[in-house]
């Protein structure tokens, strides 16, 4: 624990809480006093930001990069929260970001940690930065998953749904996911990936995994690794009715599809998709309808807090040989 300990002495730590994140929207009062805590007791130099609105912390971690200084940013929020950190802190390498999930569905984390493990924040502070790959999609960065076609859609209808008295997160996914399955269910896609020739399909979802989780716990990406150098893409085909597709999403969330006849599997590093008709693209959680998308890989492009204790480390040095 010296190194981490070492290391953290000589970083600027900035906390950014989204006060709106987690069930009750009382993260703040619940993760502040730790912070100062464990800060004060120890002499850090830190500060603690708390976000006003959608894009705050983007717009202020943009902001505070430019500095130049060594700065860690930690998202004290949900996905949406580490969505614009990340995005702030892209392109500049004096940044770090960790991860103190207060959020309901903390997808990313889940191949590092729990999210128990995660909420302590000697853990996150003492954590070792690990240059992770991004997913680049037109001006908009994601760190765990880009994906088109049904799941999108469904990702899309659910913020209108949130919009409705009396919903919460869980029950508007629940809805967006009901009437998606009762629309026209595939996507007539032409889809290239690298110097491949295109094919047209028809397909239900088109995913472009950095890391293996989405949408609450969904194993999109199952052998994905977010320091590989490469994107998993994974291709589902439209080919059984709608009573059949609820096996498949059963399986689809356990990580089983990959042997599917319907499943296409393929490691690169650009994926672009076109629609006749304008589909729902998801970035990391943040959806649009576009007639094209372009998903590619950025390698080693953000430092990223993983703890000490963290398996990820373990395999580290192995895949790292098996690459070179």
């Amino acid at each position: 624990g010296e190194r981490g300990k070492q290391e953290g002495l000589f970083v600027k730590h900035i906390f950014l809480i989204n006060p709106a994140a987690g069930k009750k929207g009382n993260s703040e009062s619940i993760i502040r006093p730790q912070i100062e805590d464990y800060c004060g007791k120890n002499g850090l130099d830190y500060e603690i930001y708390v976000t006003k609105c959608q894009g705050d912390a983007q717009n202020y971690c943009a902001e505070r990069a430019k500095s130049g200084e060594t700065l860690r940013f930690y998202a004290c929020g949900g996905d949406g929260t580490l969505y614009e950190v990340v995005n702030g802190v892209f392109g500049n390498p004096n940044c770090e970001v960790a991860v103190i999930p207060m959020g309901s569905g903390n997808d990313f984390i889940r191949l590092f940690g729990t999210k128990e493990q995660f909420c302590n924040v000697e853990a996150q502070v003492t954590g070792i930065p690990v240059e992770l790959d991004v997913v680049k999609c037109g001006d908009k960065i994601a760190i765990n998953q880009c994906s088109m076609g049904m799941d999108a859609e469904v990702c899309a209808k659910q913020s209108s749904f949130k919009k409705l008295p009396l919903v919460n997160g869980e029950m508007a996914y629940f809805l967006a996911a009901i009437e998606a399955l009762f629309k026209k269910l595939g996507h007539n896609f032409t889809i290239k990936i690298d110097d491949n020739e295109p094919f047209e399909d028809n397909v239900l979802f088109c995913v472009a995994g950095n890391s293996r989780w989405y949408g609450g716990g969904f194993m999109a990406a199952p052998l994905a690794w977010p320091d590989d150098g490469k994107l998993d893409f994974v291709i589902v085909r439209l080919d059984r009715g709608r009573l059949r597709l609820a096996s498949l999403l059963q399986k689809y969330k356990k990580g089983q599809h990959l042997g599917l006849p319907m499943t296409k599997y393929i490691n690169g590093s650009r994926l672009e998709i076109h629609s006749d008709v304008p589909a729902a693209v998801n970035i990391d959680g943040e959806c649009e309808y576009v007639n094209d998308a372009v998903f590619e890989i950025v390698p080693k492009a953000i430092k990223f807090v993983v703890p000490q204790f963290s398996e990820f480390h373990k395999g580290r040095a192995e895949r790292e040989a098996a690459r070179k």
